[in-house]
């Protein structure tokens, strides 16, 4: 026998539920506006249709399914391939990732080296010890002096407190 949520527990969900189906649509790249509209939409929708609900956990998923889908059947009832106005674009260049670029050009070639192969190419300490650069603990040292260094580079060029958490926090790295 299927248990049908009351009043009640509809409301309750209702109440903390709305604030995230917001969340989950301006994540989805709605704009804050359409969003609110949406999930306003969805949770009415839900509560029209509560019976259908099999299993009450699931609520929230069920609401953020439905406010999609509403999202959708809005921009297909208007038949046009404009987004709208206050749909959340990401910008195209990461800001931080052209700070990190000039910040690396103050490296010496060897440092810029060590990082990528580290950082990117997956190189333990120990890896890179084998290939000559001293022993592993002298590699994890060079290493967090380098990342230090860059921190304080990175805290300059931006004029803030920002930028620390480009290369980690600072702790060494185990082999």
């Amino acid at each position: 026998m299927t248990q049908y949520m009351t009043q009640e527990q509809f409301a309750d969900a209702y109440a903390g539920g709305l604030r995230l189906t917001v969340r989950f649509m301006v994540s989805r790249g709605v704009g804050p506006d359409t969003a609110e509209e949406a999930a306003q939409a969805a949770w009415v929708r839900g509560w029209e249709r509560r019976r259908q609900l099999r299993n009450p956990k699931r609520l929230q998923t069920w609401v953020n399914a439905i406010a999609l889908n509403v999202l959708r059947n809005e921009y297909r009832r208007r038949q046009t391939s404009e987004l709208p106005l206050d749909i959340a674009i990401p910008p195209r260049a990461n800001p931080r990732a052209i700070d990190l670029r000039r910040v690396l050009e103050k490296c010496k070639p060897a440092e810029r080296e060590m990082l990528h192969k580290h950082y990117i190419a997956g190189y333990t300490s120990k890896d890179l010890a084998a290939q000559g650069d001293g022993t592993a603990s002298g590699v994890r040292v060079r290493l967090l002096r380098l990342r230090r260094r860059l921190q304080t580079l990175m805290r300059e060029k931006r004029g803030r407190g920002q930028g620390a958490s480009a290369f980690g926090n600072g702790q060494p790295t185990a082999a």
